[in-house]
């Protein structure tokens, strides 16, 4: 026991000079931080009574002015093939490996087919019919009467005028016929002349003009379904590719050129709508307007839609 209180004693009195050891330690560093301190005041006080700053920093020298690199300082682009380290290779020809693009002398023509789908009663034109179609000495700019500054059709349920194509109530120049007088004939510029190929001021000008209604070879949804006949939805990109005129042209030339060969060959008529069915949906009664609406985008962006991107607007511009 007492071994053990002596032992106990001793590291009291060991511990107790470390410790003053450490203060006292630490009293000379705080001693020294603050005198030091204090002789950096004084210096900074005296060098600015002299004046010496401000002489320091007018002997600083001024910053050299970046000179702008010439064209042949300038880096050359890093070449993507490797250095040649051979005296030998340095001397021969590179070889490029890179394909070169042959120029396209003619863009391939895409086999443009028009289907339209068979109706109730077979589709048949007389050679009258084909004398009665339409024509123009001048072309009709399309999607500029009745538009606005943006290429925005203007739609106007009071001072518009409805089109017995369209069926669309817009603004812009209307035809009027010399027979029904009502308006059964009015027709709107576009549509009279994508669908029947004629100039709509020269129309107007012409006192005794009769519409397409009158003349029996009308062909917007509503008249075609009156004779059984399927609409024919929008197919006026198509027809121009083929060298027609308008949809009436086409379709009355083309039905009557086929009855004069199924003549000749002496075979049994068929109805002329099943070589030329079109196999699509049907979707509301305004294919024309969805069909002009089709064409004024692809004049605005410059694009020229795919046959299967045009069989595709078909589908749903055909009306049920």
């Amino acid at each position: 026991m007492v071994g053990t209180r002596r032992g106990s004693q001793k590291t009291e009195k060991s511990k107790e000079p470390k410790g003053e050891n450490e203060n006292g330690g630490g009293r000379e560093i705080v001693e020294y931080e603050e005198s030091r301190a204090q002789r950096i005041k004084q210096n900074m006080d005296r060098m600015k009574s002299l004046g010496i700053l401000d002489l320091s920093k007018k002997l600083k020298p001024e910053p050299k002015r970046q000179i702008a690199k010439t064209l042949s300082q300038k880096k050359k682009p890093a070449r993507d093939d490797p250095p040649r380290r051979s005296n030998r290779l340095q001397e021969m020809p590179r070889v490029s490996y890179f394909e070169k693009k042959t120029e396209r002398k003619g863009i391939p023509v895409k086999i443009v087919e028009i289907h339209i789908e068979e109706g109730e009663n077979p589709e048949t034109y007389t050679e009258e019919q084909e004398k009665l179609l339409g024509d123009c000495k001048i072309p009709w700019t399309l999607f500029v009467d009745g538009y606005d500054e943006e290429g925005q059709r203007i739609y106007d349920p009071f001072e518009g005028k409805s089109c017995h194509q369209c069926r669309q109530k817009t603004r812009g120049l209307r035809t009027e016929c010399s027979k029904c007088k009502i308006g059964t004939g009015q027709f709107c510029g576009d549509c009279l002349y994508m669908r029947y190929g004629e100039n709509v001021t020269e129309v107007n000008q012409n006192q005794n003009w009769t519409c397409p209604v009158c003349r029996g070879i009308c062909n917007c949804s509503r008249c075609r379904r009156e004779k059984g006949w399927a609409p024919t939805g929008n197919i006026y990109r198509k027809v121009e590719r083929l060298g027609f005129r308008s949809v009436a042209h086409y379709l009355i030339q083309n039905f009557c050129n086929k009855a004069n060969l199924e003549k000749q060959a002496g075979e049994i008529p068929v109805s002329p709508c099943g070589s030329i069915s079109i196999e699509d949906k049907k979707a509301g009664i305004d294919d024309e307007k969805d069909g002009m609406e089709d064409i004024k985008r692809d004049q605005d962006s410059g694009e020229d839609y795919s046959v299967e991107e045009e069989d595709k607007n078909e589908d749903d511009n055909v009306d049920s």
